[in-house]
């Protein structure tokens, strides 16, 4: 007597769920529906590529032990993936070859979840973005610190999916405005493209929610959600590292988005190649899309902020006040909004006059205050005196092995103890353009990690550049 294909996969579930628990059972086979039974081929249909990968992933050997009993030992198992509605795409592997699952060859999947699933940790609606309505592209003000990330994300708000910065990946220190930048892109998608489902979040947030989702075997639905998502934000994605479960299951989630098109932005406090403890596939997908730094605002960009933000306050202050205060807070945004909070609330509160001394009091207590700044002058006379040249020689054109060398080193540490911009520094080196400061920076990394006697060499020179401060 022939066996249905639907009596065959009932009695390879009857072996299955005597070998796995009950809520495992339920997520991963009761999904999967049995298409056909051929010349020792088991047909089966699952809803998505990240379900067939997981089953790869971890049931591979109950499979392939199940099958082999109910049907002998040539018996092999077809897939049927579910792409878009009405469409399917079958993949065939074999129990005696396990296929590698890191590349994902369809184009999509289609899963239309009903009941859309409440992520654990947020008490608002799933669709609701979580944006913060003040984040936006006419609050970010634009500077040179800036212009290539906001111009790409400005972009990307009129093309969601269709650009080539996709996923855009933003690094930067702290309070440089990322979050405003990746909040701001949001905001403007959710403006432009209201249909279209946007999910802000920081990669701390994902990871206690898959923890969650785990301890409570609602992996599943986890997935299925974030399958739904057009448009996902994910803040310090720095906070995945040494978390392999839960880059494990963001690499197959990040893989079905970008596949159908869907929009990935993304932020770090480093760039991608200092990210420790992430895995190289996904540092690897990262780096498909365009990435981007976000610079300490040099003068005038700092001046521009905090004009911006009094207007907005609707607070006059002299200009040579703003500049005062420009001066001396010039490592981040933040801390310049600090600031400029505890003037508001002067103005607001005191009715006090705003006059330099009091700034000069406000600015107590904050750590620019009395924190000198090297300038580049002073770097380039450490670096010339170190390698016995003449200070003008790395302000010229020669391209002599050790003025070049030199040259690089002090560009190097002109952008880390400065806060000029790039095309300042250039400037102070005989008119150099942004691109050469960016390649001497990248070249002096790189050599100090592969050649000890240089990275002796630099370290020597920082040494003494710090004594000067």
């Amino acid at each position: 007597m022939i066996k249905s294909v639907e009596s065959i996969w009932s009695s390879c579930l009857l072996l299955i769920q005597k070998s796995i628990n009950t809520q495992s059972y339920k997520t991963w086979f009761e999904p999967i529906k049995p298409i056909k039974y051929e010349g020792n081929i088991l047909t089966i249909q699952v809803p998505s590529q990240f379900f067939y990968e997981w089953l790869e992933e971890h049931y591979i050997d109950l499979l392939s032990q199940t099958i082999r009993k109910e049907l002998g030992a040539e018996a092999r198992l077809e897939y049927r993936i579910i792409v878009e509605q009405n469409q399917t795409q079958n993949k065939t592997t074999s129990y005696y070859l396990k296929e590698n699952s890191d590349e994902v060859s369809n184009n999509g999947n289609f899963y239309n979840s009903k009941n859309p699933f409440v992520i654990p940790g947020l008490k608002k609606s799933p669709h609701n973005p979580q944006l913060n309505p003040n984040f936006t592209f006419e609050s970010f003000v634009q500077g040179e610190c800036n212009q290539l990330a906001r111009s790409a994300g400005i972009a990307i708000s009129r093309k969601p999916g269709g650009t080539a910065f996709n996923p855009l990946m933003v690094y930067g220190g702290v309070g440089l405005g990322k979050t405003h930048l990746i909040q701001a892109i949001g905001n403007a998608i959710n403006k432009n493209f209201p249909n279209k489902t946007i999910l802000y979040l920081t990669a701390q947030t994902f990871t206690d929610q898959f923890i969650t989702t785990v301890r409570n075997g609602s992996i599943n639905e986890f997935v299925y959600f974030y399958q739904t998502i057009d448009v996902l934000l994910m803040d310090d994605i720095q906070f995945l590292a040494n978390k392999d479960k839960t880059q494990d299951i963001f690499f197959h989630i990040f893989n079905q988005l970008h596949q159908t098109g869907k929009q990935i932005v993304l932020t770090s406090d480093r760039p991608q190649k200092e990210l420790a403890g992430v895995e190289d596939r996904l540092l690897s997908r990262f780096k498909w899309g365009l990435t981007c730094d976000l610079q300490v605002p040099d003068f005038e960009t700092r001046v521009a902020i905090l004009e911006h933000k009094m207007y907005a306050n609707n607070i006059k202050i002299n200009r040579d006040i703003i500049e005062y205060v420009a001066h001396h807070i010039n490592t981040s945004v933040r801390e310049l909004e600090g600031v400029l909070t505890s003037i508001v609330a002067r103005v607001q509160l005191t009715q006090e006059t705003i006059d330099i001394p009091l700034i000069k009091k406000i600015l107590q207590n904050h750590h620019s205050e009395t924190t000198p700044e090297l300038n580049i002058p002073l770097i380039q006379s450490v670096v010339a005196e170190y390698y016995g040249l003449n200070t003008d020689l790395l302000k010229s054109n020669t391209r002599r092995r050790e003025v070049v060398q030199a040259r690089q080193i002090a560009m190097f540490f002109a952008k880390m103890f400065t806060k000029s911009s790039l095309k300042a520094i250039g400037k102070d080196f005989g008119g150099k353009d942004h691109s050469t400061v960016i390649h001497s920076c990248q070249t002096v990394h790189d050599l100090m990690e592969s050649d000890v006697e240089y990275a002796r060499d630099v370290n020597e020179i920082k040494k003494t550049i710090e004594r000067q401060a």
